[in-house]
C-alpha cells in the first residue's frame, strides 16, 4: 500500500509538527530556569531546578509521543470509515456529501459536485483498503522524533548553567539562547505557512520573552 506508506514518511517528516515541539520544549525549559532567581539562588538550588526541567521535558516528551500515536490512529481511522461510506454510498450525492464533510474549509465548493465525483471514483478504485487500522514503523518513528524533539531542545537553555558559575550570566544567555531559538522556530513556521517569516519570527520570540518576564515577576 504504497499512498500508506507515503501518509507515514509525511508524518515523521512534517515540519509543522517538528518546531511545534522545539518550541513547546523552549518554553517548557523556560518555564523553570526563569524561575531562578539570580541574587539568592544556590548551585544546589540549580541544579535542582535544572533537574526538574529536564524530568519535566522528559515526561512531556512522552506524553507528547503517545498522544501522536493516538492522534495518528484517530485521524486514519477517520479517514478509512469516510472510506468505507463512500463506498457502500448507493447514490454518487450521498458519497460527494461524505467527501465534502471532510474537506477544509471552502474547498468543496471550489472544486464543485464534479471534483467531487473524481474524488470518489479514484476513492472507490483503490486496492488493498486495510480490514482496520493499524500503526506501523514509520509511526513509531515518527513518536520517538517527538519525544527526541522535547527532550532535546531543553538542553541549549540549560546549558549556559552548566558551564557559567556566574548564575546570573548564565541566566542572561539561557535565555538569549532561548529567545534566539524561539525566533528560529517561529521563522520558519511563518515561511512554511507562506507568511510573513519574520514578523511571525519576531512574535514568538515576543511570547518568550513574555513568559519570562512574567515568571520573574511572580517571583523568579
Amino acid at each position: 500500500m504504497p499512498e500508506q506508506e507515503q501518509e507515514k514518511r509525511q508524518r515523521v517528516l512534517d515540519p509543522v509538527s517538528r518546531i511545534s515541539e522545539i518550541i513547546f520544549g523552549v518554553l517548557m525549559a523556560l518555564s523553570f530556569t526563569g524561575a531562578l532567581n539570580a541574587a539568592t539562588a544556590g548551585r544546589e538550588e540549580v541544579r535542582t531546578v535544572l533537574l526538574t526541567a529536564l524530568g519535566c521535558n522528559l515526561a512531556w516528551g512522552l506524553v507528547d509521543a503517545v498522544m501522536y500515536l493516538v492522534t495518528t490512529m484517530t485521524e486514519r481511522g477517520r479517514n478509512l470509515t469516510l472510506l468505507r461510506q463512500v463506498r457502500v454510498a448507493a447514490d454518487p450525492k450521498e458519497a460527494h456529501a461524505s467527501i465534502a464533510e471532510a474537506l477544509p474549509g471552502r474547498l468543496p465548493d471550489a472544486i464543485g459536485s464534479d471534483g467531487l465525483e473524481v474524488m470518489r471514483k479514484r476513492l472507490v478504485a483503490l486496492p488493498d483498503v486495510p480490514a482496520r487500522v493499524r500503526l506501523g514503523r514509520d509511526d513509531y518513528a515518527g513518536a520517538f522524533g517527538v519525544f527526541l524533539l522535547v527532550v532535546l531542545s531543553t538542553f541549549p537553555v540549560v546549558v549556559p548553567f552548566i558551564f557559567i558559575p556566574e548564575l546570573a550570566l548564565a541566566m542572561r544567555v539561557s535565555n538569549a539562547v532561548a529567545l534566539v531559538m524561539l525566533f528560529i522556530g517561529g521563522y520558519q513556521l511563518g515561511r512554511y505557512a507562506g507568511g510573513n517569516a519574520w514578523k511571525t519570527g519576531f512574535a514568538m520570540a515576543a511570547v518568550g520573552g513574555v513568559l519570562v518576564s512574567i515568571i520573574m515577576a511572580l517571583g523568579g
